[in-house]
């Protein structure tokens, strides 16, 4: 997740609720459907009225009735979200946990929604706000064990928004959610910001898990190929279709492509040429176009093979 305008403090809702606005239009859906490897529904349905009718509200404004109607309004936009993925050639999502509540949403969800796999963890700038850093931990480890959760993340290291009063624990959660990551035979799912040589340094030190993949990738195409020698998957956003970022397109095009996944990070990151608004798994077409053409091959041969790696990476849905 990263939202590079917000202040560290910011909450996830009220991240959620500044962001609100009008959804992008669908672009031309992909022939071979793919699948979104990072998304955040429970965030993207605050986000303004998302095909489920005017009078829907956001999860949280329930008003004095009864609060099972708040719940049934929320189911119908991740189903809502689901169902214009779907139609857009993004047949499957990975929900991504960035603390407890949200990590058990998000195994709820994957219980509930034939499409979605979790992830769960928490997020490396949520480790040093907690007071009691090993009992979180304690709860995202039975989490692990739920069969439709697949990855232990996003975790990792953010040296842009914690400074060096956090880093300690920061470290230590990243440590704890490899090792939660090994025991469960899981995916580790890595937010990097600002920390390349700390992340890798961590893996080495503590030896990484069979399955590691760099989420919303950032680096160059150095970085890049260091990831990819060490069998690392790497995930690119919205942010490859940035018009400062030749650096992840030069990084996109030395990546593999069966080291390639593509997400939305939504509701942020969304693609040109719809910055700024909200995002969701249907916008992931134009990110996968903007691959392929950095690329340099087809969008079908690219897509389905970035559908095969889902699979490999996180079993079958």
């Amino acid at each position: 997740m990263s939202s590079p305008s917000s202040s560290p403090s910011e909450s996830r809702r009220a991240k959620a609720a500044r962001r609100a606005g009008e959804f992008p239009p669908a672009p031309e859906p992909l022939a071979i459907p793919v699948f979104d490897s990072h998304t955040h529904l429970d965030l993207t349905v605050t986000e303004g009225s998302f095909a489920t009718g005017e009078g829907d509200r956001a999860e949280g404004d329930r008003g004095e009735g009864d609060p099972a109607e708040g719940d049934r309004a929320e189911g119908d936009r991740v189903e809502a979200l689901i169902a214009a993925a779907a139609k857009a050639g993004v047949d499957r999502l990975v929900q991504v946990g960035v603390d407890v509540e949200s990590s058990r949403w998000s195994a709820d969800a994957a219980e509930r929604h034939g499409a979605v796999l979790a992830a769960v963890a928490l997020h490396p700038n949520e480790a040093p706000r907690l007071s009691d850093l090993d009992e979180a931990l304690r709860e995202i480890e039975a989490l692990a064990a739920r069969p439709r959760v697949r990855g232990i993340g996003e975790t990792g290291m953010d040296t842009f928004r914690t400074g060096d009063e956090g880093r300690a624990a920061q470290e230590a959660s990243f440590r704890a959610h490899i090792a939660i990551a090994k025991r469960h035979g899981k995916a580790l799912i890595i937010h990097d910001r600002d920390a390349h040589d700390d992340v890798l340094r961590i893996l080495d030190a503590e030896g990484a898990p069979d399955t590691v993949v760099l989420h919303c990738f950032s680096g160059d195409a150095a970085f890049a190929a260091e990831c990819v020698r060490r069998g690392y998957y790497l995930s690119f956003a919205g942010t490859v279709t940035f018009a400062s970022a030749g650096n992840l397109r030069e990084a996109a095009a030395i990546t593999p492509p069966e080291q390639m996944m593509v997400e939305t990070d939504a509701p942020y990151l969304t693609p040109v040429p719809y910055r700024g608004r909200p995002n969701a798994s249907y916008l992931i077409p134009i990110t996968v176009r903007a691959l392929a053409a950095a690329r340099g091959v087809d969008v079908d041969e690219l897509s389905a093979t970035i559908s095969a790696t889902g699979e490999r990476v996180f079993g079958p849905w």
